[in-house]
């Protein structure tokens, strides 16, 4: 349905050394990276770490800092000079629902054909088909103010893929959406990419970064902080399980750790990290049903570690 993307030897996205300030507001600092064709990449961090700032450069919707150092290129082009041909080979799925809401589904689409020059029997045949990938097909008619938070989150998808891209940027494409909704994105996404279409996704859902993304860049305040494939960045900078304690401070008297276990305290809960199933699993044992488990780490239990668990501003 959708066609192969192949062909490409360099980085379809290459960032060095860029940053970006607001006033007195450092959102990017020196921030760098690269992605390959037909690779899924995500951009994890905090409110403020700079994701959605330098999601928007690669559109051209926002400039850079000149600097001497510092280079953005999309397809070999900058996109502050080439922005058109950019978004020509480009979708775009944003944060915001910027969809008409007097409008029909078809119509929205249909408007948006043409800023392709897609002629109008392709366009309706290509909406068709998008609609019926997005499983969209029977609210056609419908108007966006009709249509669910999900509905309306799918239509985004469906008119970013109006152009046939070759690369998918979503900026947090399941937030706020429930569960059934967020995996037949997440199957609409694997299927984009094994037919060659390179996607680059920022998301707050650690789960969703673990589900989708071969490489991971984590950043903060600004920064890459961590880059890799996220089985390998657990395993390298993690101890291999976590005993989750809920309502610790309810408790009098937990088991003290034994050599060789990292505690982490928050709030209401508490963690303790070890390489020894066994002992966190005797641990356990000896606290009140239902106030503990014992699990793998994973890939947020690492994001916190690294970004911290104090809220950053208004977040």
């Amino acid at each position: 349905m959708l066609n192969s993307m192949g062909g490409d030897s360099g980085p379809i996205i290459r960032v060095e050394g860029v940053h970006k300030s607001f006033g007195r507001l450092k959102a990017l600092d020196g921030v760098g990276f690269e992605v390959m064709p037909a690779s899924c990449v995500g951009i994890l961090g905090p409110n403020g770490a700079g994701k959605t700032t330098l999601m928007k450069m690669l559109y051209a919707k926002c400039r850079r800092d000149r600097r001497p150092e510092s280079a953005l290129e999309v397809f070999g082009r900058d996109p502050e000079r080439n922005e058109l041909y950019i978004k020509h080979l480009s979708g775009v799925v944003p944060q915001e629902d910027n969809l008409d809401s007097e409008l029909t589904v078809r119509q929205n689409m249909h408007i948006f054909s043409k800023f392709y020059c897609i002629r109008k029997d392709e366009a309706a045949s290509r909406i068709e088909e998008l609609l019926a990938f997005m499983e969209l097909g029977d609210k056609v008619d419908a108007r966006i103010k009709e249509l669910s938070g999900g509905m309306k989150r799918r239509l985004l998808v469906a008119r970013a893929l109006l152009n046939r891209p070759r690369l998918l940027i979503l900026d947090e494409p399941t937030t706020g959406l429930d569960p059934q909704v967020r995996h037949l994105i997440w199957d609409r996404i694997r299927h984009l990419r094994s037919q060659g279409v390179t996607i680059l996704l920022t998301t707050h859902y650690m789960d969703e970064a673990f589900q989708l993304c071969e490489r991971v860049i984590i950043m903060n305040l600004g920064t890459v902080v961590m880059e890799g494939a996220p089985s390998e960045l657990i395993s390298a900078n993690l101890e291999r399980y976590a005993l989750e304690i809920l309502r610790p401070s309810s408790l009098s008297s937990l088991p003290g750790p034994a050599e060789g276990m990292r505690v982490d305290r928050s709030h209401d809960e508490m963690l303790i990290y070890a390489d020894d199933m066994e002992a966190l699993g005797e641990m356990a044992a000896r606290l009140p049903a239902g106030s503990g488990h014992v699990r793998p780490t994973n890939l947020e239990d690492l994001f916190l570690r690294i970004t911290g668990r104090k809220l950053i501003g208004g977040q």
